[in-house]
C-alpha cells in the first residue's frame, strides 16, 4: 500500500455505523480481506466490525475507492448485515 486518503466519512446513527469512502493506492486490486485491513488500520477498530460494500476501480488505473461501513461492535454489523451463508441457506430452502 503506498496511500491511503479518505474522501467521505460519515456518522449513521440510526444503524450505529460510520460510512467511508476511501482512496487506496496499490499495484493490484485490493480483495476483500486486503481492504478490511486498511480501514481497520486507519481508523482502529477490529476487522470483524467492518463491511466492506464495494471495492471499484478503473482500467489502467493503480488507485481504487473502497466503500466500507464500520460497526461500533460486531452484534450491530450482524443485526443489519445479511451474511452470504444466511443467503445461500435461504435460497437452498426455497428450492426444497
Amino acid at each position: 500500500m503506498k496511500d491511503l486518503k479518505i474522501i467521505n466519512q460519515r456518522e449513521n446513527p440510526l444503524f450505529n455505523r460510520k460510512e467511508v469512502e476511501i482512496i487506496v493506492e496499490t499495484n493490484v486490486t485490493p480483495k476483500i480481506k486486503e481492504a478490511e485491513e486498511f480501514v481497520a488500520k486507519e481508523f482502529a477498530c477490529h476487522a470483524d466490525n467492518i463491511k466492506i460494500k464495494k471495492v471499484k476501480g478503473r482500467f489502467g488505473s493503480n488507485s481504487f475507492v473502497i466503500f466500507a461501513n464500520i460497526y461500533h461492535t460486531k452484534e450491530d454489523k450482524d443485526k443489519i448485515e445479511k451474511s452470504k451463508k444466511n443467503k445461500e441457506n435461504k435460497t437452498e430452502e426455497k428450492k426444497e
